[in-house]
């Protein structure tokens, strides 16, 4: 199978997809060695400086392992990637499941130990919500929704469960916006989920970690359904 070669730039980036593509394609198997730098910048149509840049990502991203003498080989298929990474790869629907089995015992947690404070800030958040809705931006309204949940995950007082909710929000944010734009719901409902929100708050409130817990696993587990609907 020959390379073709590349013609836009930046070429570093396309010569790493290119090879990367082979790789996991099994064109070169695990264990086995890559062309020489000459014969992979010919087959590229690059220079040698080029090709081993892109070796080297593919290296950092744990595909190959250079050694000395003995030249390039393929130790994996698929590279190793960080957690924002796979996290910006992966679908929504997905990333919705994995946010409803975090929240719900956030909420559960929120319910026994908020403080007068925490009860602060989600009455601020559910206020702040709520003039969002009626904001035609749907980014505006999207980033007073997520400020309402991480209130709400703040007030489980854990702060690891805190430190991974917030991985997920850059994620979700531009999921949720793009969702929005595309089924148009907030021009039918402005407020879109307000009673549910403000159930959650309440039910945090009166310290009810089952009514707390209900709340959230319903109105996350419609979405869930929703675009699991969706994408069948």
């Amino acid at each position: 199978m020959s390379l073709a070669p590349l013609h836009r730039s930046p070429l570093v980036d396309q010569a790493v997809e290119r090879l990367r593509a082979q790789i996991s394609a099994g064109h070169w198997p695990v264990g086995s060695k890559l062309p020489g730098e000459t014969t992979l910048a010919k087959e590229l149509g690059v220079g040698r400086s080029t090709v081993r840049e892109a070796l080297r990502a593919l290296a950092g991203a744990g595909l190959v392992r250079s050694r000395q003498g003995s030249g390039v080989t393929v130790v994996a298929t698929e590279p190793d990637e960080d957690w924002p990474t796979r996290l910006r790869r992966a679908e929504v629907v997905d990333l919705y499941e994995v946010r409803q089995m975090i929240e719900v015992q956030a909420a559960r947690a929120a319910a026994l130990r908020r403080t007068d404070a925490d009860l602060a800030a989600m009455d601020e958040a559910l206020a702040k919500r709520r003039a969002a809705a009626g904001d035609t931006d749907d980014a505006a309204f999207v980033d007073a929704d997520i400020a309402l949940h991480a209130a709400v995950v703040a007030a489980a007082r854990n702060p690891v469960l805190a430190d991974l909710f917030a991985t997920f929000v850059p994620v979700l944010r531009r999921g949720l916006i793009d969702l929005l734009a595309l089924t148009g719901e907030r021009a039918r409902t402005p407020d879109l989920g307000d009673s549910a929100h403000a159930d959650l708050v309440e039910a945090v409130r009166r310290g009810d970690p089952d009514g707390a817990a209900e709340v959230i696993a319903t109105e996350l587990g419609e979405t869930v359904r929703r675009l699991r609907v969706g994408r069948e």
